[in-house]
């Protein structure tokens, strides 16, 4: 990807940015805290990182008392307070780590930890004694004690995160680090606590790379896992299907795939299906959110932040353009003094 694209697609995500800092899906439309975020990454890769603490902080007054943030907003209202949903509010630790990964900037690292350890805290406060974690807080019926293939591996990866901030300020994590091993035992060994109390979510391709993508299941067992069902959710010179069983490819769950790809060390798909990619930019940097092939036309008529996002970490993670390209790639560590200290005498 060439670096005025690159460019082109932060600048978009930029030009929708709200002045409180908030990153909503489209001019006019909500934000919600997991799509802003992936917005917010895409900010820190271009090099907006003004911008990208906007929109941390922006997440940080939003903040509700027990850590957690409701399903949408619209600017400074709350289009949805249904739920709070755990992947969504667990999300914030990936970005924090990652902003601080492209800048290594440990004030604001510092500043950010109260958001990140309230956030976390009130998510493993949602785990299961069987190690999933329920999906959501609902405000008017209380926790909806089932679980979600994709947002449980989304919030292993956020644990994955929390644990090496943590690490970097020398703060505790303890629990942090027991939960994230159950999580990631029942995410690869317990597929019957997940969809217990509703239908089956397998046919969206992000239950089949996302335990892959956030290191839940790995190995020999994490490559069978994508090629079981390669041909099933990849359409030849389109990208990845949202769901097996329509003819839509998506433009987001193409670089999720790409970066479930590139950490089982299948960089000439990931590189493909990345080519694939650029007929689905728009002239000011923006991405179509997908594309059914069966009636050559994009839809739905959106082009949204955190599409740009998701190809930005993409290309990142493919072009090692920035200092946080290996984030999806590989096993997140702390950055303490003391940390790497030892990986130099380790390299010697």
């Amino acid at each position: 990807m060439r670096a005025e694209l690159i460019h082109r697609t932060c600048d978009f995500i930029a030009s929708t940015q709200l002045p409180t800092g908030a990153i909503p899906w489209f001019r006019g439309g909500i934000a919600d805290p997991w799509d802003h975020v992936e917005a917010a990454m895409g900010l820190s890769i271009g090099g907006r990182v003004e911008e990208a603490e906007a929109a941390y902080r922006w997440l940080a007054r939003r903040q509700h008392a027990d850590g957690y943030w409701l399903a949408a907003y619209d600017g400074e209202r709350v289009a949805d307070g249904t739920r709070a949903e755990t992947n969504f509010v667990a999300y914030i630790a990936t970005g924090v780590w990652h902003h601080f990964l492209t800048t290594g900037d440990r004030t604001f690292l510092r500043e950010l930890w109260p958001t990140v350890q309230r956030a976390m805290d009130f998510v493993i406060g949602l785990q299961a004694p069987t190690g999933e974690i329920y999906w959501a807080l609902d405000t008017r019926t209380g926790i909806n004690r089932d679980a979600l293939v994709t947002g449980c591996s989304s919030i292993y990866k956020s644990l994955e995160c929390a644990i090496a901030i943590a690490g970097t300020l020398g703060e505790p994590c303890t629990r942090w680090m027991a939960g994230r091993r159950a999580l990631g035992f029942t995410l690869s060994r317990r597929p019957d606590r997940f969809d217990r109390t509703w239908e089956s979510k397998a046919r969206y391709s992000m239950d089949w790379f996302y335990p892959v993508l956030s290191g839940a299941i790995g190995g020999d067992r994490a490559r069978a896992r994508i090629d079981a069902r390669w041909s099933e959710f990849v359409e030849p010179d389109m990208g990845c299907r949202c769901v097996a069983d329509q003819p839509w490819v998506t433009v987001a769950e193409t670089c999720e795939l790409i970066l479930a790809c590139l950490k089982i060390g299948r960089d000439a798909d990931a590189a493909l299906l990345f080519e694939q990619l650029a007929r689905h930019q728009v002239e000011d940097g923006s991405w179509w959110t997908g594309h059914v092939f069966t009636d050559g036309v994009n839809w739905p008529d959106e082009r949204p932040t955190w599409t740009a996002g998701a190809v930005l970490l993409a290309a990142d993670a493919l072009q090692a353009l920035t200092p946080a390209s290996g984030l999806f790639t590989t096993p997140q560590q702390p950055r303490s003094e003391a940390f790497e200290h030892s990986q130099r005498v380790r390299r010697r």
